[in-house]
């Protein structure tokens, strides 16, 4: 029989997979530039071409290389013997966090997409089985990312722009202070980069290697390029805008970074479930583990890439824009902490939102500046949408499953 449903639950899984993408796109991609958007770093349309680009290429060459059906382990797959509860399950799962991704998207809010689909998996999960179905364990560490990940990315970069501004900007003569400590920044930057293009996107295991041979030699590099630079052609009227400038070019290359980094690893969100239904209905559950194919890899890119250019607008405000004015330093600190945040979590296996770590920094260097140059509004209902995106998903991801169980 699951021969006979394998093309049209395919075809529909494909279509609901490349709306999610879309979603992914529109919500989560577009943090990657909103902090050098927000500090004039790029436009808005250079900040898509650029986000476009680098995330499809992320997902295409560097996405996950095996299906993940159950997403990190959320739902013992082992309760599922009917390959059609996959199917459906897969269907409600990606719908039901799409739907939630547009929702929070049109009011500018931005939301973890892994949290949405673990929402979307825990939802068909518990009305298939029962909350038996469900890692509680799992869940506590969803939980506790909504929590550490913020708290981290804002102590880190509180902490990253005091430095910044106390070895720089506050010193009598910025453009010395800069020459000689610009670079150091920079190379400490890069140093994080490297070490997390190697862990999340080349998806490598040592971080003794990640950084000994990758983060060294990109920090390095960095480094002698930027004092050589420095040293040649800095020339400037007005110190503190010569010292935006160094920082202006910098946060285009972390936030493209990022950009990369997401594509890579956040298309498993709208990619995963489709190549679990492709291997249930070519393989039957014998095929719950087996090579993502590249065309499923470059449609998942696609649909990222083309939701940034046509809603990624929104997000980019409220993260660039409304939770405090941000300037080209504040920018790089946001950046280079929410990377060495997410580094060293992913080393030490916990669980940390990119998206929540970033809105996290955003915080933390608005509050160097006093808690008035915070708007806490938009903080409050970014907060109240982080708490909502796992139950909301998970309800609609099980109504749309009861039906799909009724209707099949």
């Amino acid at each position: 029989m699951i021969e006979m449903l394998s093309d049209p639950w395919l075809f529909i899984t494909i279509a609901v997979g490349l709306f999610m993408a879309w979603a992914i796109g529109a919500n989560d991609a577009a943090n990657s530039m909103s902090t050098a958007v927000g500090a004039g770093a790029i436009t808005p349309k250079q900040a898509v071409i650029i986000a476009g680009i680098l995330e499809f290429t992320g997902a295409y060459l560097f996405g996950k290389s095996v299906t993940e059906t159950v997403r990190k382990g959320i739902i013992d797959a082992s309760q599922i013997s009917d390959p059609h509860v996959i199917i459906y399950g897969s269907i409600a799962a990606l719908l039901a966090a799409s739907l939630w991704l547009v929702f929070a998207t049109k009011f500018g809010l931005p939301v973890s997409t892994t949290h949405s689909i673990i929402g979307g998996i825990v939802g068909y999960g518990i009305v298939y089985a029962g909350t038996s179905i469900v890692n509680w364990s799992k869940m506590a560490q969803v939980v506790a990312s909504w929590i550490l990940s913020p708290i981290f990315g804002a102590i880190v970069a509180f902490t990253v722009i005091k430095l910044v501004s106390k070895t720089i900007l506050q010193k009598d003569k910025p453009i010395e202070s800069a020459r000689r400590w610009a670079p150091v920044w920079i190379g400490l930057a890069f140093i994080v980069i490297g070490s997390m293009f190697y862990i999340k996107v080349m998806h490598g295991k040592s971080l003794f290697i990640a950084i000994t041979r990758y983060g060294a030699t990109a920090g390095l590099i960095t480094f002698v390029i930027s004092f050589v630079l420095l040293k040649r052609n800095f020339r400037t009227k007005d110190p503190y805008l010569g010292v935006e400038a160094i920082f202006k070019k910098v946060q285009v290359l972390t936030s493209a970074y990022v950009a990369l980094s997401h594509g890579a690893n956040d298309v498993a969100n709208a990619i995963g479930p489709v190549a679990a239904v492709y291997a249930v209905a070519t393989m039957g559950l014998a095929g719950m583990k087996v090579p993502v194919p590249k065309w499923i890899l470059a449609m998942g890119g696609l649909g990222i890439a083309i939701g940034v250019a046509t809603y990624g607008y929104r997000v980019m405000e409220t993260v660039g824009k409304k939770i405090t004015e941000l300037t080209n330093t504040r920018g790089f600190s946001i950046d280079f902490s929410a990377a060495t945040v997410v580094l060293v979590a992913s080393w030490m296996g916990l669980p940390i939102s990119t998206t929540h770590t970033v809105v996290g920094a955003v915080i933390g260097v608005g509050l160097a500046r006093g808690v008035k140059a915070i708007n806490k509004d938009i903080v409050k209902d970014i907060i109240i949408s982080w708490f909502v995106t796992v139950p909301v998903a998970a309800i609609i991801a099980g109504i749309i499953f009861k039906i799909l169980m009724v209707l099949g």
